[in-house]
């Protein structure tokens, strides 16, 4: 089945989930759902090592229109000029909304937010009700969550503990 018309849930540790569109990479994972409720920067938030093995949950509406920057423009310390880090780190990206592939629009995109994505294998997961989820998680906090694509089985999927690793090592440059 292709990408585009692929189906995904969000489970989540309390027992609600959500079903939406897939984009970006095509696979399931786990790990803890968090929001972010900026209007830009989703190239800064995804490259943010503290989002390391969460599941990202962008609130603004309409996510992606200005496609991805190149990462050949290096700064001073030999990281690229628009991102965070050399990676993307979030498990997956949850949206209401993505711009649909080769839609988006900046002078300095050279590519889609989905196909950046897909290359670094994310997956995201769009279509779902992201005030209903946002709430969920501002009233419960932080949650174990799992985000499965229609093709693999939930149940062979364990919702883990993230701080049950050591994110540090995992994150640091050294």
């Amino acid at each position: 089945m292709h990408w585009e018309t692929m189906k995904a849930t969000l489970y989540l540790d309390d027992g609600s989930s959500f079903t939406g569109q897939l984009f970006g990479a095509t696979k399931s994972v786990v790990g803890e759902i968090v929001f972010q409720t900026g209007m830009v920067g989703y190239v800064e938030s995804l490259t943010d090592p503290s989002y390391a093995q969460q599941l990202l949950t962008l609130t603004y509406p309409m996510i992606g229109n200005y496609g991805v920057p190149s990462h050949e423009d290096i700064d001073k310390l030999g990281l690229p000029s628009h991102f965070e880090s050399d990676r993307i780190w979030p498990a997956a990206l949850i949206v209401d909304r993505i711009c649909p592939e080769n839609e988006h629009s900046h002078w300095e995109a050279v590519e889609s937010l989905s196909s950046w994505l897909r290359s670094a294998g994310v997956p995201g997961l769009a279509g779902i009700d992201i005030r209903m989820l946002t709430k969920k998680i501002r009233e419960q906090g932080t949650m174990k969550a799992k985000l499965i694509i229609e093709s693999d089985d939930p149940t062979k999927y364990q919702f883990r503990d993230i701080y049950e690793e050591n994110l540090v090592s995992f994150v640091s440059r050294k």
